[in-house]
């Protein structure tokens, strides 16, 4: 004898738990989502503000702090400071990564799985572990804290986002067409540069791009690998915010965040940032 309730219909109770399973997650993601926007609305917003101290919500709305940024020297040195590290880390992170990538995709051996891993092990290491473990090794070797140092260690933090991209672009391309190139008299070099990179380029600027913005936000490394007149910018927005709750780092913050949205736009146009990302 069936045990089910000729009241009840199984598929409507079915239609029940998927619908009120779809709005628990739809809640949990709406309140991750303002979780994660209202701080950014909140220093964007605070930013306009006519006083002369962080306080929400602004008494009043200026631009004031926007202009007091041309004369915040301070800001400017460090800003300078953190695009320059970058920059150097970004570059030095494509030409170390592509080269890691292009062994390690291509080889099925153990050895090949072992640097992979290495390679993207400083994404599982805690970063105030790693910049502390970098400045004791620097002082081991007897190598002091200096600019060289703080791009050496950006470095490393950041080759393993353009590995990540690149092997998975080198992933989706089809070895024939390398194959194919070699049978008709076409070199390595030829081959790499006429078919894989063309391939793999959206992958390598995703992957550069990634590395570029974890040096220049990076705290952890440069607070233990600068030396006394390498200041940073997100060190000098911290310290100046610690202080004295400088309003004029909420202007610049706004304009990073501004800019940062502008980038991956562009990024997403050019290289489908988002498909990387997934």
């Amino acid at each position: 004898m069936s045990n089910t309730n000729p009241g009840t219909n199984p598929g409507r109770r079915i239609d029940l738990d998927a619908l009120s399973f779809r709005i628990v997650m739809t809640a949990i993601a709406l309140a991750a989502l303002v979780l994660l926007v209202a701080p950014t609305v909140v220093v964007i917003w605070v930013s306009f503000t006519s006083g002369y101290s962080l306080k929400f919500p602004p008494p009043g709305y200026s631009l004031r702090w926007y202009a007091e940024l041309w004369n915040a020297w301070q800001l400017q040195f460090a800003m300078m400071n953190s695009l320059k590290v970058a920059a150097w880390a970004t570059g030095l992170s494509i030409l170390l990564g592509v080269a890691a990538s292009l062994g390690i995709a291509r080889s099925p051996t153990l050895t090949a799985k072992v640097l992979d891993s290495l390679f993207l092990s400083p994404l599982v290491l805690p970063a105030l572990a790693f910049g502390l473990s970098s400045l004791m090794f620097f002082s081991m070797v007897g190598v002091p804290v200096s600019p060289l140092t703080l791009v050496i260690g950006h470095t490393v933090v950041s080759v393993p986002f353009v590995v990540r991209n690149t092997v998975a672009s080198l992933a989706q391309m089809n070895p024939s067409l390398l194959e194919a190139s070699s049978s008709l008299g076409a070199g390595r070099w030829y081959g790499f540069r006429r078919i894989t990179l063309p391939l793999i380029r959206p992958g390598v600027m995703a992957g550069g791009f990634i590395a570029f913005m974890a040096s220049f936000d990076n705290v952890p490394v440069s607070l233990f690998l600068r030396d006394a007149a390498t200041d940073m910018l997100p060190i000098r927005m911290w310290q100046d915010l610690e202080g004295r709750l400088d309003v004029t780092v909420a202007a610049l913050s706004g304009i990073l965040i501004v800019l940062t949205i502008a980038l991956m736009l562009v990024m997403e146009r050019v290289a489908g940032l988002s498909k990387r990302l997934t």
